[in-house]
């Protein structure tokens, strides 16, 4: 049976490894270009035509993906505070969610700890990154990011041309002028692809946050506040705010 001073002698470095892992997280969802991605082909106008390979751009950050990865490493966080705070106490209340009891017998240390736990879930979950609403984004499940329609642009060329201005004379050559105009030789079939979320689905996000902590609060005004039981939270708990 696992000891309650066990549990406190770990409990420290996994909350920092917790805490570590989320700044990464957050952090680069926070840094756009890893977020986006393109994939274009180009088209000559003939046969005749320049060929040019086509460029890509993978996306190297999904949202969703880090949001799984995130729920992974807090989950671990919140088993271990859970093991601890149930030891120390036997005071405690239900964490209930539109009829939906998530937690039972919830003590009020680990209460107060999932508040602050959820206040920051929720400064991050504000900050996800949102698709660019002037696009018209679909899923695309076999890279499984965002991707915008194919859009055509005219790749063009400047082509000289002689403008006479003066025709020959005896006495005179003739007056040219050159000018230069742009004539299409190919076309850029260009799909751009993102990492990004659905406004929707951060706001989906936030009201579930928004949700638990209300009946968090609202249990700890309910509750009281030795050998350890391993307690399992976190899963309950992020199968409800990701899923």
């Amino acid at each position: 049976m696992t000891k309650l001073n066990q549990i406190i002698a770990v409990e420290k470095g996994i909350k920092s490894d917790a805490l570590r892992e989320l700044a990464e997280a957050h952090g680069s969802l926070q840094k756009a270009p890893l977020l986006a991605g393109i994939a274009r082909t180009y088209q000559p106008k003939d046969e005749e035509g320049e060929q040019l390979p086509p460029e890509s751009t993978r996306v190297q950050v999904k949202s969703e993906q880090v949001l799984r990865e995130t729920a992974t490493t807090l989950t671990r966080l919140f088993d271990v505070t859970a093991t601890k705070d149930w030891a120390n106490t036997e005071a405690n209340a239900d964490v209930t969610v539109d009829g939906e009891t998530l937690l039972r017998a919830v003590p009020v240390s680990y209460l107060l700890f999932l508040e602050k736990q959820l206040a920051d879930l929720h400064a991050f979950v504000k900050k996800l990154p949102v698709l660019d609403a002037a696009e018209s984004w679909s899923f695309d499940d076999s890279t499984d990011t965002w991707r915008t329609d194919t859009v055509r642009t005219i790749r063009t060329k400047k082509v000289p041309r002689n403008h006479v201005k003066a025709e020959a004379t005896e006495k005179h050559p003739a007056q040219v002028e050159v000018y230069y105009e742009d004539i299409a030789i190919g076309y850029w079939n260009t799909v751009r692809f993102s990492g990004a979320l659905p406004a929707r689905r951060v706001n989906e996000l936030a009201d579930r946050v928004e949700k638990l902590q209300r009946a968090v609060k609202f249990a700890r005004e309910e509750a009281n506040g030795t050998e350890v039981t391993d307690r399992k939270t976190g899963e309950a708990i992020f199968g409800y705010l990701f899923r």
